[in-house]
């Protein structure tokens, strides 16, 4: 029942993540209309100098209207690349894939979790592209320890971690990643001040090597 109300809390407070995040994106879009003002601004004064120099010479060098064109140029090359529709969620880990805020799951690829070692309770932000890709980012580590624990195969695709009376489950990548089976002894990763029903793999040590 604590493991529950603590989940509760957590997740409450991810909406002020989350507004925090959608402020700094209305910053980020700001800063770019600024420099998008920036860069027609340095063109103007190029171009006024260059006739200011031209007329001072008596021959028209059009050398500041290149460097005009050319920094217009690159300066947008950069803008282009800038996904101003990118969606931006912060949500908890949750041992298979990460809650937002609404309480919505979001996928997380295994193989991403086994080998970024993601332990329960971890606070990750989810970036969604224009095309739809995901790129999660781990931002808030849950402090944890590390057990050592008996690895048991419960079917064909799943594990769970024995030590003493208690066990955990495992995601199997992060089992067949370090070509653990049935026996072998597990060091897992599991949260330092909750209880858990899952644990991250960080090794495997085979039985008789």
């Amino acid at each position: 029942m604590e493991n529950q109300n603590d989940m509760h809390v957590d997740l409450s407070s991810l909406g002020q993540h989350q507004a925090k995040t959608e402020d700094a994106v209305m910053v980020s879009k700001s800063k770019v209309v600024l420099a998008k003002k920036l860069v027609t601004n340095l063109r103007e004064n190029l171009e006024q100098l260059n006739l200011l120099l031209g007329s001072m010479s008596g021959e028209v060098d059009d050398s500041f209207t290149k460097l005009s064109v050319s920094v217009d140029e690159s300066l947008k090359s950069v803008f282009n690349h800038v996904d101003l529709s990118e969606k931006i969620i912060e949500g908890m880990f949750d041992g298979e894939a990460m809650i937002g805020p609404d309480g919505k799951r979001y996928n997380v690829s295994a193989n991403y979790a086994s080998k970024s070692k993601l332990v329960e309770g971890d606070i990750l932000k989810l970036s969604i592209t224009s095309s739809g890709t995901f790129v999660y980012k781990q931002i808030g580590p849950i402090e944890r320890v590390r057990v050592m624990g008996t690895i048991k195969r419960i079917n064909e695709n799943d594990f769970i971690i024995i030590k003493d009376n208690r066990t955990w489950k495992v995601l199997n990548a992060s089992v067949t990643y370090f070509k653990g089976d049935d026996g072998d002894e597990a060091v897992i990763l599991v949260p330092k001040n909750a209880e858990s029903k899952w644990a991250a793999v960080e090794n495997v040590i085979k039985v008789g090597q």
